[in-house]
């Protein structure tokens, strides 16, 4: 008997263990807020940086630092605790320490462990109370400074801090003239080999180098057009690399003279980083390419390619051997000897401007806005709920607002374009509006599309033929949302304009408008058709009846602009996603909040309901979806 219960006991023991195991090695439920079951999604990628043994990736994104193991291409670690997404990353000398940059926060990280050993907080004598952003960080060689860059108010600096203490050193003041109606920011800063020098490349078209111990200016290198995005000093440390505009330019580090313009790139340069043996440069561009140049000719060697979105960022592995590149949504690791890919790091996505339920609540879409700043290239992704898996991915397919499946789960509509389901080919596209669609969606019985455009119009559309039934030209400042009544007699179209019109759909007539004091992001209705919800402008959800225009009441609590709304299926509880990066949820019948759903660092651009109303999709602009775990409703007193 003893030895059956402890055989038992044993067995029990390997499948928990097993489990635990299988559970620990999807990322998808690291870090996960509370009441969340599942991310879809790394979050969009904005800086790597090689660790200085070359065995570790950090990549910055919209969600925190992901590290990688840079052989594998296995993921190590999730370091979440950011509160609005990383922007820059770089390890210490040591490889012990890792910085990062977001918004307004700068930290430091136990590399081994994942945890904080100091947050770096500004010194509050200075200008207290100016918003501050931080575009880029970067280790002195000795690794007791770290260097961060970006804006205060209107002023473009430099900060440098004491790493050991956290105290702020000193501040440097790029720029504070106003250019090209922007505040003017320091994309980019760094040191040079030896540490004496720092060198700052800022949205004034300018570099500028610093002594690095006293912070007294030295020289300013002037480019003749275009924000310096990025600078590197050459290892020797006597040259310097700046991007700006489509070129790069190698400028003497003594002299301030200008050795060499590299040019080739088509578009914008984002990036530029020297190989340890400082013989060959990479630059990346708003192109999509990565060009190696060799510095003494200035030829270039190659020219990489495989991105689909702007290439934000390079570098190169400690040994020369390998080059790290990302765009918005993928990391690829080449060989610099042939240049040839060898891996490509998956699951990063970009901003996500819309997420929805399949029918059967077992897929997800979600459409994610692509990086290119040449034509907007957007990406539809296919989740598998249960597992949080992809199952398909439509690239370069235009710039895509909303994103919804037709009733049968067949087909999805993106923009003007319908695609099948199963083959995740393109079979339709509808022609007509002059701008930007925001918002499409399927009448109840699928036989029919509303979309909504920044030209002002909404138009219905024959999904059989492509045929546009209706024009509706009531509304100005871009339509941002529109949405069916359940029984697909009416339509709801909401503005920037701070409108809401009420169409009849068999007609096409105007019915009614209801107007409120600021604009419209997001309008449905509750499932018997009685009221519709508007998300606006001013922070709150509004609620009106819809046969007679009333306004019923308002839900406030919001610290931002509220995005999306939805009713769930039973109608008794109302989800609004907002600028706060917060959900919230709302008992319909009193009005009253019922629960906050924290865990995005950007804007919730769409939330969404599965048809049971159990799970809550909720898509945001820092790359992700989180699938929440949504309480049933309350009961109606």
């Amino acid at each position: 008997m003893k030895t059956i219960v402890c055989l038992i006991l044993t067995a029990f023991l390997v499948i928990f263990a097993f489990t635990s195991n299988t559970y620990a090695e999807d990322y998808t439920q690291w870090h996960l807020p509370e009441g969340a079951k599942a991310r879809l999604g790394k979050g969009a990628i904005e800086e790597i940086a090689y660790s200085p043994d070359g065995t570790r990736l950090a990549v910055a994104s919209g969600i925190g630092i992901w590290l990688y193991d840079a052989q594998t291409g296995k993921e190590l670690n999730l370091i979440k605790e950011h509160p609005h997404g990383v922007s820059s990353v770089s390890f210490s000398p040591d490889g012990k320490t890792l910085a990062s940059g977001g918004y307004d926060t700068i930290r430091l990280w136990n590399v081994n462990t994942g945890t904080i050993i100091r947050t770096l907080t500004e010194d509050t004598s200075f200008e207290t109370g100016r918003r501050s952003s931080v575009y880029n960080v970067s280790f002195s060689p000795d690794g007791k400074t770290l260097a961060s860059c970006g804006r205060k108010g209107k002023d473009a600096i430099i900060r440098l801090w004491d790493t050991t203490t956290g105290r702020l050193r000193r501040t440097l003041k790029h720029s504070h003239a106003k250019h090209k109606e922007n505040w003017v920011v320091v994309k980019n800063v760094v040191f040079s080999p030896d540490g004496k020098t720092l060198a700052s490349g800022s949205s004034d078209n300018s570099v500028r180098l610093w002594n690095a111990r006293t912070g007294r200016h030295r020289r300013t290198l002037t480019m003749y057009k275009g924000d310096v995005e990025s600078v590197s000093f050459s290892p020797d440390g006597q040259m310097l690399a700046s991007g700006s505009g489509n070129t790069v330019r190698l400028w003497n580090v003594r002299t301030g003279n200008l050795i060499r313009t590299l040019e080739g790139h088509t578009y914008r340069v984002r990036c530029v980083s020297f190989r340890p043996d400082g013989k060959t440069l990479a630059s990346g561009s708003v192109d999509k390419t990565i060009r190696l140049w060799e510095i003494s000719t200035g030829h270039r060697l190659s020219t990489l390619t495989g991105h689909t979105n702007d290439i934000h960022t390079v570098v190169f592995s400690p040994d020369g051997q390998m080059l790290a590149s990302g765009s918005g949504n993928t990391v690829c690791l080449w060989n610099v000897r042939t240049s040839n890919l060898i891996r490509t790091l998956d699951g990063h996505t970009s901003p996500v401007n819309s997420a929805s339920f399949s029918p059967d609540g077992k897929t997800l879409v979600s459409g994610n806005e692509g990086s290119s700043s040449i034509v907007k290239r957007n990406t539809i992704h296919l989740w598998d709920v249960n597992n949080g898996k992809k199952i398909r991915t439509f690239k370069n397919i235009g710039m895509v607002h909303c994103v919804s499946f037709s009733p049968d789960g067949k087909t999805i509509v993106s923009g003007r374009d319908l695609w099948d389901v199963s083959t995740g080919s393109r079979y339709r596209t509808f022609q007509g509006h002059k701008y930007m669609i925001l918002s499409v969606v399927f009448s109840p019985d699928g036989k029919t599309l509303a979309s909504g455009s920044r030209d002002e119009t909404v138009r219905l559309w024959d999904v059989s033929t492509s045929k546009n039934l209706y024009t509706f030209e009531r509304q100005v400042d871009g339509i941002t949302s529109v949405a069916f009544s359940p029984n697909g007699q009416l339509l709801a179209s909401g503005s920037r304009d701070a409108t809401i019109c009420l169409w009849d759909v068999s007609t096409g007539s105007h019915i009614r408008t209801l107007k409120y004091g600021f604009g419209v992001s997001s309008v449905a209705f509750s499932p018997d058709g009685k009221i519709l919800a508007a998300g606006n402008w001013d922070k709150a959800v509004h609620l009106w009846d819809v046969n007679t225009g009333s306004h019923i009441q308002m839900f406030k609590g919001h610290r931002s602009n509220v995005s999306s709304v939805l009713f769930t299926p039973d109608g008794r509880t109302l989800a609004s996603g907002s600028g706060d990066a917060t959900i919230r949820l709302w008992d319909v019948n009193t009005g009253n909040h019922i629960q906050t759903l924290k865990g995005h660092t950007g804007v919730v651009e769409s939330v969404s309901f599965s048809p049971d109303g159990l799970l809550l999709a909720s898509g945001s602009r820092d790359g992700t979806v989180l699938l929440w775990n949504v309480a049933p409703s309350p009961e109606k007193e």
